[in-house]
């Protein structure tokens, strides 16, 4: 049985490798040299190969560094390498807690760390190279550290606790457990926008004029109260624009980034904030959470059926037996079935999506969101015809040719 599942974490993560370029492959058989004929009038020839340009040169990086994370993996496994850390972190304390949680602060700053150059060639080459980075090398340093500054905050007394619960409770440890990820998660959606978005953007009301006139009016006219309607300076590190919905009750609010004023009028952004009002009166962001916390109650249970078991730890060459690489080792085993969840929770937010663009076109102008989504899709550069395989697989979104047919 040790052997099996140590085969089994070696064969998980390479498979999950192999299905993920043969998806890449899929798409780019979508490519053209010429305009496809169901883009005509959407973007024209040189929108369109500068953005198959885009979509070419990010696959590369992805390539290059799923690779080197996999191959990370693999010698982590094949070499002892987190038995290596987790006697490294009993060496410096006998307190199960602490040992678990100085194992993922080494893991989780490494990781990041070597990460580092993927994620700087792709802001300061690629995106770069086609008009999008804004940000400074100054703001790319200090977000990692802030990052690294709420990993602690959060994160420590988090998973310290849940640590704590199973090593105080046993096999019971996943009810307390769940019942702290949920209060967690309610907490976070009610106040992300106010805790966590000011230390990377300012945001500030938007100002009384024509705009937040036609987005009050709207709101009025469906019955969605609102009072927080927010701009933040998303051009601080791109120039592509969004908008999002954050919070639910009083807690609810609006974001525009400021660069979705430069490249929409006025009515488009109604269009787009009508579709995240629309999201809300379908109740998609309660029933997102609710789905969340089951699919997170699930994860735990099982894991709960497992933790026990010395053979998780025996796989990763550790003859003791622990909670944090009983954990590692759950979540490779794990994968299969989280991507088969992760189908059909993609499944029920491109659903989600056709809900609330229904909502604009029932209660608003579908023509005029119709122009938002084409303008925003050319501007960011989106891959207007994805291999419908790609999009089973990691959609959240329908395509722009799938939004704009059902809008008619």
């Amino acid at each position: 049985m040790n052997n099996f599942i140590f085969y089994l974490i070696i064969l998980i993560p390479v498979t999950g490798f192999i299905i993920e370029r043969y998806l890449d492959y899929l798409n780019s058989t979508m490519w053209s040299d010429t305009l496809p004929l169901q883009l005509n009038g959407i973007c024209d020839k040189e929108a369109y190969r500068r953005s198959q340009r885009y979509e070419k040169e990010n696959k590369y990086l992805s390539l290059w560094s799923s690779s080197f994370n996999l191959i990370v993996i693999l010698a982590m496994i094949l070499l002892g390498g987190f038995a290596f850390i987790d006697n490294m972190a009993r060496g410096v304390s006998s307190n199960m807690v602490f040992i678990a949680l100085l194992f993922f602060g080494i893991i989780g700053l490494v990781s990041d760390i070597i990460n580092i150059p993927f994620s700087y060639y792709d802001n300061f080459v690629i995106e770069k190279k086609y008009g999008f980075n804004t940000m400074t090398v100054r703001t790319f340093i200090t977000d990692h550290f802030k990052s690294w500054f709420i990993a602690i905050i959060v994160g420590i007394p988090v998973f310290g606790l849940i640590t704590w619960f199973y090593y105080m409770t046993g096999s019971r440890f996943w009810l307390y457990a769940w019942g702290l990820i949920t209060v967690f998660s309610v907490f976070i959606n009610l106040f992300y926008s106010e805790l966590i978005v000011p230390l990377f953007n300012k945001q500030v009301p938007l100002q009384d004029g024509p705009l937040r006139t036609m987005i009050e009016e709207f709101a009025g006219k469906t019955g969605f109260r609102l009072k927080n309607i927010y701009i933040i300076d998303g051009s601080k590190r791109s120039t592509k624009a969004n908008a999002y919905f954050s919070g639910f009750g009083p807690k609810k609010r609006i974001v525009l980034f400021d660069t979705l004023q430069k490249e929409l009028t006025d009515e488009e952004i109604v269009a787009v904030l009508a579709h995240e009002i629309g999201h809300y009166r379908k109740k998609h962001v309660l029933q997102t959470i609710a789905l969340s916390v089951a699919v997170t109650g699930l994860m735990l249970f099982l894991f709960s059926l497992v933790v026990n078991s010395p053979l998780l730890s025996e796989a990763l060459g550790s003859d003791k037996s622990s909670f944090h690489l009983g954990l590692i080792v759950f979540g490779i085993l794990y994968s299969p079935l989280s991507l088969i969840i992760g189908l059909g929770v993609n499944y029920y937010s491109r659903r989600n999506e056709f809900q609330a663009d229904n909502f604009v076109r029932e209660n608003y102008k579908a023509e005029v969101l119709s122009s938002a989504l084409k303008k925003l899709s050319v501007k960011n550069l989106s891959n207007m015809l994805p291999h419908p395989a790609y999009v089973f697989f990691h959609y959240s979104h329908p395509p722009l040719l799938s939004r704009l047919e059902k809008l008619k």
